[in-house]
């Protein structure tokens, strides 16, 4: 009976993860088994694959229940590494990883080059202008890169580059996996409150675009600067009553408030201090997330425990991205039979690749900007409120294609 489990386990890797399969199969006496037996097998073709972290300080919290654990990306890429290889042994595939930890202050390209000689499979946690000068490198021109790090639209559009593949939702797409809820919900008015910096600009453009593209109506987007001083030790509860409920008043009728405040200046004191009681959804409020540590249909129940026995702690968007990106590399090798990085590179372009996500849908990479298609969580701080694409949003080939820019809207133009 061991045996026959085992092979099943073997066959139904293309259908789902084969730690899961064995999980379900015998629990954890089966895939303690299997490892003994895949061991036993001759390792055979090494796939190197590099780990690109950028040195960004920390975000600053507002609240003491929130932290960035230092091992953010690098969690998810090792829990993934471990399942690739308990069914890359029984076909003679070894995966690595090895973690390099690059130094902003430097130049890049430098610290970069040497490790291109041993590995052109990236994984790439980086901001989106040290991932563009990564990417531009003549001796990364012919490699894979992954990119866990960034949601910006210029990477998906104007600045896209062909050896580039996303795995986080991009902003456009955030926004209209929000904007087609608030539709649902026939929250149709939106007071848009934004930051002062670009990154806020650009959220703030996103919801411009989506208003537009289903049927909303920002009645004002109102720029706000909020100075909290020394944030923890200044910033008490009398001053937020104080300041938060201006920068909401005389607004025009509304339904919803949208805030776009990526660096969290302001956006979590807005809940329960906008001038009128409205919601607050956006950067802050009701989130719009890859992944979130409540999702559990789909069986992501089952990937959130296994996440948290390995690290420890509950699982973010970024070691989501990061577990995606190797199991994209790990399905690429084991569907095609191939491990050399332009033939990984060619797979995952294909019709034949397809990556099981916890998502209720095999998710593809779109061929003209190279994002991972995917549905979109919205959240809040405890728990998952819906999943777009929305229910009556269709496209004539993905619904996933109703988030972000379709093909007819793109502005990015791969070379072969």
């Amino acid at each position: 009976m061991r045996k026959v489990q085992a092979r099943t386990c073997v066959r139904a890797w293309t259908a789902a993860s084969l730690f899961a399969l064995c999980v379900s199969l015998r629990g954890g006496s089966a895939v303690a088994e299997t490892a003994v037996q895949a061991s036993q097998l001759d390792a055979g073709k090494v796939i190197h694959i590099l780990y690109l972290a950028g040195d960004d300080p920390k975000a600053s919290f507002l609240s003491l229940l929130q932290n960035q654990p230092d091992d953010e990306g690098e969690a998810g890429a090792s829990l993934a590494l471990d399942e690739v290889n308990l069914t890359g042994r029984f076909i003679g595939l070894h995966y690595t990883l090895d973690v390099v930890h690059l130094h902003g202050h430097s130049d890049l390209a430098a610290q970069t080059r040497p490790l291109l000689s041993t590995s052109k499979l990236i994984v790439a946690a980086l901001t989106a202008p040290d991932l563009l000068t990564i990417a531009s490198m003549p001796e990364a021109v012919d490699a894979v890169i992954l990119d866990i790090g960034s949601s910006d639209d210029r990477l998906r559009q104007e600045q896209c580059r062909r050896n580039v593949f996303h795995l986080l939702p991009s902003i456009a797409m955030r926004s209209d996996a929000l904007a087609q809820y608030l539709m649902k919900k026939r929250w149709a008015r939106w007071l848009v409150l934004r930051g002062p910096s670009a990154e806020d600009q650009a959220w703030a453009d996103d919801l411009h675009r989506s208003a537009a593209r289903f049927g909303g109506k920002i009645v004002e987007d109102r720029l706000y600067s909020y100075d909290a001083g020394s944030r923890r030790v200044d910033t008490g509860y009398q001053q937020i009553q104080t300041q938060l409920p201006l920068a909401t008043a005389n607004a025009p009728s509304h339904d919803i408030v949208i805030v776009a405040d990526t660096a969290d200046f302001f956006g979590d004191y807005l809940p329960y201090n906008t001038t009128e009681p409205r919601p607050v959804a956006g950067t802050q409020g009701l989130v719009p997330v890859a992944w979130h540590p409540a999702f559990q249909e789909y069986s992501a129940l089952q990937m959130q425990h296994r996440f948290e026995l390995a690290a420890h702690r509950t699982m973010n968007e970024r070691d989501y991205a990061g577990w995606l990106a190797i199991r994209a590399i790990g399905e690429a090798s084991i569907r095609s039979g191939k491990t050399e990085t332009a033939d990984l590179g060619a797979f995952m372009r294909s019709k034949a690749f397809e990556l099981a996500g916890f998502k209720g849908q095999a998710m593809t990479f779109r061929p003209w900007d190279q994002q991972l298609r995917q549905p979109v969580l919205l959240a809040s701080a405890l728990m998952v409120v819906s999943l777009s694409p929305q229910e009556g949003y269709l496209h004539p080939k993905f619904l996933t294609d109703t988030l972000g820019f379709d093909e007819p809207e793109t502005k990015c133009h791969l070379t072969p």
